[in-house]
C-alpha cells in the first residue's frame, strides 16, 4: 500500500483548509486503491464554529452516498490529524478497517483508546492503526496554522504549546 500517496492528497485539503483560515486537517477515504470521498475542516472559524465538521466527518457524509454499493471493510481512511473520539466513533461504524494518520492528537487524538473495554458495537470491530505518515509534512502546517495570531481555535490549548514546541 502506497501511504505517502494518499496522505499527499489529504494534505493538499489540509493545505486548502489552513489558506481558507480553517484548521489544517483533510481527509480521504480510498476503496481498493482508488480515493472515492474526501473532505477538509470546516467551520472552526468565523461565527458557524462547531465541533462537528471535521474533515473525517465530512468525508464520512460524502462516502453514505457510496456505503450500500461497496464492501466497507476494503475502505481506508487518510487523515492529516489523529482522529478523536467523535470521529473514530464514527469511522468504526462506517466499517471502516484501516485508519493512517500523519500528526498525533496530543489533546483529543482517539486511536489509542482500549476498543476492547467498550460495547460489542465498538469493541468487534477490528481496526488497523498506521501513525506518522508524512508526520512532518502535517506538522508544519499545523505550526504555521498555530503561528498566526489571527487563529484563535485552540489558541494556547495543549495542541498548540506541544505543536508549536515541535
Amino acid at each position: 500500500m502506497d501511504y505517502e500517496f494518499y496522505m499527499k492528497a489529504a494534505l493538499k485539503l489540509a493545505r486548502k483548509a489552513l489558506d481558507a483560515g480553517e484548521f489544517p486537517v483533510g481527509c480521504v477515504i480510498t476503496y481498493r486503491g482508488k480515493i472515492i470521498a474526501s473532505g477538509d475542516r470546516k467551520n472552526s472559524k468565523g461565527d458557524m464554529k462547531n465541533e462537528i465538521d471535521h474533515a473525517e466527518m465530512v468525508a464520512l457524509m460524502r462516502l453514505t452516498k457510496k456505503l450500500q454499493k461497496i464492501d466497507a471493510h476494503h475502505l481506508t481512511l487518510y487523515c492529516t490529524m489523529e482522529p478523536c473520539l467523535m470521529c473514530l466513533g464514527a469511522i468504526i461504524l462506517s466499517g471502516i478497517r484501516e485508519i493512517v494518520f500523519a500528526y498525533e492528537d496530543v489533546m483529543g487524538g482517539g486511536t489509542n483508546c482500549n476498543l476492547a473495554k467498550l460495547k460489542p458495537l465498538y469493541r468487534d470491530n477490528y481496526i488497523s492503526i498506521v501513525p506518522n505518515i508524512l508526520r512532518e509534512e502535517s506538522l508544519m502546517l499545523f505550526k504555521t496554522y498555530f503561528a498566526d495570531q489571527a487563529n484563535d481555535y485552540w489558541k494556547g490549548s495543549l495542541l498548540a504549546q506541544y505543536t508549536l514546541s515541535r
